[in-house]
């Protein structure tokens, strides 16, 4: 059992990594038709989502001290899959107000991204930390631990950003794609709590 539970955080952790660098990707496609494409366009995404993953981390490796399980975990992407709704849901309202309001296009796409992006990235970066709290059984191998999952997590990262960039915004809208991430996210949610639930009663009882 604790093989098959490792197997599935190392495949969360792959998809988490994916879905993140996959949407920080599409904020670009999203933010451009009001705030054009110029380097401090990008300078503003990538700070609002390298921002919202270090505190993310923060979160995620306060929770994981309290009793983690695969089921909390699950719920942390169920939780990531019901905010990364709203981008494609408001984004076009939002960025039309932004846009009228907030003349300079530096700190206009630095507040558009901070509404669209900032609490699901926060929430998403809260996986890393929590996956190696569930994989962590001896304290010597934590750093070994750590190491593994960073890779995979990484690794699902440049997979994300090359197949959404090569293929998927040639095939499908930019709605239809944070859509599918969202769905993703919330699939992986249930799969995890349904295993962990499921592990969870197979657990010796103590007599």
């Amino acid at each position: 059992m604790t093989l098959k539970k490792n197997n599935l955080v190392y495949f969360l952790a792959f998809c988490s990594g994916f879905c993140i660098m996959g949407i920080e990707l599409l904020g670009g496609r999203i933010l451009a038709p009001f705030f054009g494409s110029s380097v401090h366009i990008w300078g503003s995404i990538i700070t609002v989502f390298m921002l919202s993953l270090s505190l993310g981390y923060l979160l995620g490796g306060k929770l994981s001290t309290k009793n983690a399980s695969l089921t909390k975990y699950g719920f942390i992407f169920l939780i990531a899959s019901i905010s990364v709704i709203p981008i494609s849901l408001f984004s076009q309202p939002i960025m039309t107000f932004i846009f009228t309001h907030i003349e300079d296009s530096r700190y206009g796409s630095l507040l558009a991204s901070m509404a669209l992006f900032f609490i699901p990235t926060v929430i998403l970066g809260m996986i890393s930390p929590y996956s190696v709290r569930l994989q962590v059984t001896e304290s010597n191998k934590s750093g070994q631990v750590a190491g593994g999952l960073y890779f995979v997590s990484t690794l699902g990262s440049a997979l994300g950003t090359i197949i959404t960039s090569f293929y998927f915004v040639l095939a499908f809208d930019v709605n239809t794609i944070i859509t599918a991430f969202a769905i993703t996210l919330g699939l992986l949610g249930i799969i995890a709590i349904s295993i962990g639930t499921h592990l969870k009663r197979e657990e010796p009882v103590d007599a």
